[in-house]
């Protein structure tokens, strides 16, 4: 590694793979660039994504892939920035967002409480989340724990979705 690097603008424009790492400059804003990045993903989600109307396999394929090149992503951003998770990098909150919006309603209550339980297990990182943060220092593991929170979230939100408190 490098030495740590504190990211800017014209740091993340000199090359495209920080532009994407860095979640189209979102993973810039303070504070909580986690927040902003996924933020960033759910308006990426409603503007991109969704609209493309793509079934279960287009999902899948998709998600496959933006998590595949995520673990590229977000390995050459940290090597870049001298910190194999940096809080700026947040590819992997974008990525972690759309498999939530995915598989919970499409409502815009369940789409906020998919943001916010996403948010809340990204931050508090409930086993074993915390264990593979901690272990894994490389792209797969910046990827690998944001997919572990989404899971969650997804159960959270259709368990509320069940249990009628949220649409």
């Amino acid at each position: 590694m490098t030495a740590v690097v504190q990211p800017d603008l014209a740091w993340m424009l000199r090359r495209p793979v920080r532009v994407l790492a860095l979640g189209l400059g979102s993973g810039l804003l303070r504070p909580a660039p986690g927040t902003w990045g996924t933020l960033a993903g759910w308006l990426l989600w409603l503007v991109l994504i969704q609209p493309l109307g793509l079934g279960t396999g287009g999902m899948i394929i998709l998600l496959a892939f933006a998590f595949l090149a995520g673990c590229w992503i977000c390995a050459q951003a940290g090597r870049d920035l001298g910190v194999a998770d940096h809080g700026s990098i947040v590819w992997d909150e974008i990525v972690a967002i759309w498999l939530v919006l995915w598989l919970g309603p499409a409502s815009p209550a369940g789409q906020l409480a998919g943001f916010l339980a996403f948010r809340l297990f990204d931050i508090m990182k409930p086993f074993p989340i915390r264990l593979f943060d901690r272990r894994l220092k490389n792209g797969f593991g910046v990827m690998w724990d944001d997919a572990l929170a989404a899971g969650y979230a997804v159960l959270l939100v259709n368990l509320l979705v069940r249990t009628g408190f949220v649409a």
